[in-house]
Order: structure tokens, then sequence, then C-alpha cells
């Protein structure tokens, strides 16, 4: 009887999950909107002119009011806004003012390296910062535990960019053993994902060391103790496991947000990701790249959320118990 109401428990969750996500994507809609709105007013409202941009200082008044008119730039605001947005739904997000290449191809092309980038921050900052957190709250108010939280507060307070450049002073410069720029092997990976993940490192840290202290003063462990099971056994099995949950969370909101320090990151090492096609775009007041690329990340941010809170979700068992009795409620 219990192995069937457990099997009716866990065919409820993708029905529930589902719904969520649904209204998670749904929801996602009214934001990008929001930030189109806002890029889209930022860039017409700034000063510059993409007519005179694209056809040059030598260009006569005749063929910017030309260009301008096949571009739709002399039309109302909000009629431009409606146009771009309508295009923007169907995949067109215009062509690139300095290339003249599609935006969405141009994008998509530099898309595979952001993500790469992202993903080895990220991993760099769990694989670093968890057991320094754990090793931490082993050993608490000890040597190792003050300069854990030393070390975790020198990476909290330095920015992407300085981190950038005493890496590739240290390790490009001082002892040459990796590139400082570029794309193309694991090696140029290396210095950018280090200095994208240091911020992170020292925030998983902290909150890895603070979760399992706040984890082992539970009833359980205490119960798990005053049983006799192996030390190991209380740390890995009951500790360790339920601190994974808001690292974990932690982990993912860092993530989306590494989207955005990325964009210094890949100027810092002259990395041909999103990030820098933004930057160059912003120099060269090349609109519909910036629009494009800022409703990417504003995207992105949204997709890792919500990929958070389903992680969440299932390692998190109270959210299935919270579940089940909204049912037996109905």
């Amino acid at each position: 009887m219990g192995r069937l109401k457990a099997g009716l428990i866990l065919m409820e969750v993708p029905e529930f999950m589902t719904k969520y996500i649904l209204k998670r994507i749904l929801m996602l809609i009214p934001v990008l909107i929001g930030v189109s709105i806002i890029i889209f007013l930022i860039l017409h409202l700034s000063p510059g002119d993409p007519a005179t941009v694209m056809l040059g200082p030598r260009a006569t008044q005749e063929e910017i009011t030309q260009l301008k008119e096949n571009m739709g730039l002399n039309e109302p605001l909000p009629v431009q806004y409606l146009t771009f947005l309508t295009n923007a739904v169907q995949g067109d997000f215009g062509r690139s003012i300095r290339t003249n290449n599609p935006v969405l191809e141009e994008i998509m092309s530099r898309l595979p390296n952001t993500i790469q980038l992202s993903l080895a921050g990220i991993l760099f900052s769990i694989v670093v910062g968890f057991p320094l957190g754990v090793i931490a709250a082993v050993k608490q108010n000890s040597f190792t535990d003050r300069l854990s939280s030393f070390l975790a507060l020198v990476g909290f307070s330095v920015p992407n960019f300085w981190a950038g450049l005493m890496l590739m002073l240290l390790f490009a410069v001082i002892i040459p053993i990796l590139p400082s720029s570029g794309h193309g092997t694991w090696k140029h990976l290396v210095l950018p994902a280090i200095g994208l993940g240091i911020q992170t490192t020292a925030v998983i840290a902290r909150m890895t060391r603070s979760s399992m202290l706040e984890i082992v003063r539970q009833d359980y462990v205490k119960t798990a103790k005053s049983k006799g099971l192996n030390k190991r056994i209380v740390l890995f099995r009951h500790i360790i496991r339920n601190a994974l949950i808001p690292v974990v969370t932690i982990a993912g909101l860092y993530f989306g947000h590494s989207l955005g320090g990325v964009v210094v990151t890949e100027t810092v090492f002259s990395y041909p990701g999103v990030g820098r096609l933004l930057v160059d775009a912003i120099r060269n007041q090349d609109y519909p790249v910036v629009q494009a690329g800022v409703l990417f990340f504003a995207f992105g941010v949204g997709i890792v959320n919500l990929l958070v809170d389903i992680t969440y979700a299932y390692l998190d068992p109270r959210i299935k118990s919270q579940y089940r009795s909204i049912k037996e409620e109905k």
C-alpha cells in the first residue's frame, strides 16, 4: 500500500512541474517585453544616428534622409517599437549596422562560446567553493576556518576586471604558462573562467559553511549521532547532502548573474563571445545587435532561474510533500 501511494505521488510530480514550468515561461513574456521597451528607448533617445553610422561621415543629408526612410527611422517611436517587436517574435532582429549580417546569425555564432565560459566559471566556483566551505564548517573556529573566511571575503570584494588583469599578469606575463587572450583550446578558457568565477566561489564557500553549521544543529543529525553512526556517514549522508540544496540555488542564481559578468570578462580577455560582441556593438552604435544581445541575456537569466527552481523542487522533498497536501485538501 505504501509503495502504491509513493508511486502515485511520483506520477503527480511531473504534472505539477509541467504546470509550474509553463507558468514560469509565461511569466518571462512580460519581463522580456519590459526589457525590450527599456533598451529600445535608451538606444533611440541617446545621441547618435544609425543612418549616419552606416553611411559614414561623408554622406550627404539626402542620402541620410533616404536611408532613414528605408529603415523606418522616421516613424514615431511607438511604431518603430511595434515593428521591432513583431519582427523579433518571428526571429528577425534585423541586420547589423556594422557588418550588414543578420543579427541573430552573429549572436548564435558567439553564443556557444559564452555558454562554455559561463559553465566553466560556475564549475570552477563549485569545485573550489564547496569543498572550501565544507572544510571551514568541519573545522569551525580553527585557523583553517578563519583563513577560508578571509579568502572568501577577498574573493567577493575583487572586481571581475581587476581579477582578470591580475591573472593575466601572473600567468601570462610573469609565469607565461597560459594565453592571455583568444579562443580555441582549453588553455584559453582557464584564466577567463577563474576570473569570472572568483566572486561566485566566495559566495558558495560562505553559503556552504553557513548551511552546514545550521544543519548540524538539526534534531535528525543529533539523533543520527546518538545512534552511534559513523561520523563520515553522518557527514556525507545527512549533513552535506542537505547542505547542497541552498548551494545549488545560489550556484544557479550566480550562473545567471555570470551571464552579465561575462561581458566584462570577455572584453578583458578578448574572448569571442556574446558579451564582447555587445561591447563592440555599443562602441559602434550598432543598435540592432545591442537590442538583441540584451534580450538574449535577459532570456538566459530567466531560463537559468527556471532550471534552478526545478532542480530545487527535485532536491527538496518538502516541496513534494506540500504538493501532496494541496492535492489531498482538494
